[in-house]
């Protein structure tokens, strides 16, 4: 078996001392600006990578950070590591009560808000996919697929935490908006299911229809027998094993094995992390104490790990494509915006609300970076198409938030006018 040598070794601490530390800095940075944490970590990837450091000293930026080698290797085994982890907590934050709580009205706006930037996504690149860049006219579908599913996914995890700050988390327009992003969340990772599938995965031994049968039955398996039995367990781990160590070593065991399951059958590793993390983080054994140390253990560690890892390898400048990055922006805010207003003009809310709603669902964040990643690695885009994903997605986050809010303020106005 093949090691590390002394100078491998080397290079590597020094790679992940160097990741975590800038990272954490511009973490803070952008904290301090009432940004999330997710955007300085992209930001230290463009700084670290060929962009920048790249280009004022290539020498050695080469040597810190090779595209090739067993170091390169063992330092992509990590992001890999990261992105499952990351897909698990996403997962965690998936409540199905509250889903099913909001029902019809949660319904109307993540269908309305998944189908129209869905439709207006796959429209683009259908007709037109040389202006968004696809070299292989064999993956003409699936490429337009790929970006309808993109544009459609709203950021769970961004939209949770822009609420929590904006203090209307747990208010009736707060609520509405975490279960429209929640079912979207489901919806648009079966519909990616499917995506990956026809991309032409290292998976030879099972057909297309196989695998997507299998990915049914693992989700309906998982959220419903598996979520049963992972509650029943729960209480014995807690009563009996180490806490938090012992609830942690399972957790990530179940984890790493669903992934592995799903990576199998022909489907990204990322889904069955995810759908375990929901059959777990619908628990009510699992103690909002116990989810915060898994989030402060991968959001913290492994989280900075892939977003740095991002703007590694990609030179944001030369791959800088402006007509496709204000195109991919507009059907983003247009699409999302039409969606989620119409699903909550159509449940009766008021405009200013629908509106909110229509900001809050066009939060873009880490899922569609994580597609874009696959699907670049994958070779279905090129890298000046995952630049444009990822500007869309920083645009989005950094405009949502205050317009959101303006919503809210001019909602609650008009309510103290009518009265």
């Amino acid at each position: 078996m093949e090691k590390l040598n002394h100078s491998e070794v080397i290079n590597l601490l020094l790679q992940l001392a160097i990741i975590l530390g800038v990272a954490r800095l511009l973490a803070e940075v952008m904290r301090r600006l009432k940004q999330p944490a997710v955007v300085g970590e992209i930001m230290a990837g463009v700084l670290l990578g060929p962009t920048l450091f790249g280009r004022l000293a290539p020498e050695l930026w080469g040597t810190l950070f090779p595209t090739s080698g067993s170091s390169a290797i063992v330092l992509d085994g990590f992001f890999q590591i990261a992105v499952v982890l990351l897909l698990f907590i996403a997962g965690l934050e998936v409540e199905l009560d509250l889903v099913i709580e909001q029902g019809k009205k949660a319904a109307n706006i993540s269908l309305s808000a998944l189908i129209i930037p869905f439709i207006l996504g796959f429209i683009g690149p259908f007709m037109a996919p040389e202006f968004y860049g696809l070299t292989d006219d064999r993956n003409h579908l699936v490429f337009a697929l790929f970006i309808g599913t993109t544009l459609s996914i709203t950021a769970l995890p961004v939209i949770a935490r822009i609420l929590m700050d904006l203090n209307i988390f747990k208010t009736r327009t707060g609520m509405l908006i975490i279960a429209s992003a929640m079912i979207i969340d489901i919806l648009g990772w079966l519909i990616f299911t499917v995506i990956l599938s026809m991309m032409g995965s290292e998976n030879g031994h099972m057909g297309l229809g196989e695998t997507i049968g299998l990915t049914m039955g693992f989700t309906l398996a998982m959220l419903t027998i598996g979520r049963a039995l992972i509650n029943k367990i729960l209480p014995w781990i807690n009563a009996r094993l180490a806490w938090p160590g012992g609830l942690l070593s399972l957790s990530m065991a179940l984890c790493f094995l669903a992934a592995a399951f799903t990576e199998w059958i022909g489907i990204h590793a990322i889904f069955g992390s995810f759908i375990v993390g929901i059959a777990l983080g619908d628990s009510v054994h699992l103690s909002e104490r116990a989810k915060e140390i898994v989030h402060h253990f991968i959001n913290n560690i492994f989280a900075p790990l892939f977003f740095v890892s991002i703007g590694l390898h990609v030179n944001f400048i030369e791959s800088f494509n402006f007509p496709l990055v204000v195109v991919l922006i507009i059907t983003a805010f247009v699409g999302k915006v039409i969606g989620g207003y119409g699903g909550a003009k159509i449940s009766g809310l008021s405009k200013h609300d629908s509106l909110a709603i229509g900001f809050g669902m066009n939060t873009h964040g880490t899922l569609e970076v994580i597609l874009g990643a696959i699907a670049l690695q994958a070779g279905l885009i090129e890298n000046q198409l995952f630049v444009a994903i990822v500007i869309m997605v920083l645009v989005t986050i950094i405009i949502s938030a205050p317009l959101l809010k303006m919503c809210i303020q001019l909602g609650a106005q008009a309510k103290k006018d009518s009265e």
